[in-house]
């Protein structure tokens, strides 16, 4: 079965990137996307256990509300705040990897620069979090 990953990110270059990644990877990845913090909230807001993904991406530097913003607001929704969240990001700032572990993050990934190590991050990420990682049961 697919797996669904929310990826929320603004730049869409990052987003045609990773979904290249992804296909080229040939991972069965649903990929849904917002391109900013207040959309992805509204995204998740009123979805049923059933209908969440099962992975979210989350950009740092993002429109509205930042990354971390939704971040802290996704730990603070109890339907919510067991879902995994892996923060990517291009910064290497130890301010921002450490609010965000603070914030609830279960990973924190740096974008690499190029396809090919796009696509071994990918590759990473669909064999830990996907396939190997258990994830917690969503029952309301």
């Amino acid at each position: 079965t697919e797996s669904r990953v929310f990826y929320v990110e603004d730049n869409p270059d990052d987003i045609k990137l990773t979904s290249l990644a992804m296909r080229k990877a040939g991972l069965a990845v649903q990929l849904e996307t917002a391109t900013d913090g207040d959309q992805a909230i509204a995204a998740l807001k009123d979805r049923s256990p059933s209908d969440l993904p099962d992975l979210i991406l989350l950009d740092l530097k993002l429109p509205c509300s930042s990354g971390l913003e939704v971040l802290a607001w996704i730990r603070s929704q109890p339907h919510l705040k067991r879902l995994p969240v892996i923060m990517l990001s291009s910064s290497l700032l130890s301010n921002d990897i450490n609010q965000a572990y603070e914030l609830g993050a279960n990973s924190y990934l740096v974008k690499p620069p190029d396809l090919g190590s796009l696509i071994t991050l990918t590759k990473t990420i669909d064999l830990y979090w996907l396939k190997t990682n258990v994830r917690p049961p969503f029952a309301m």
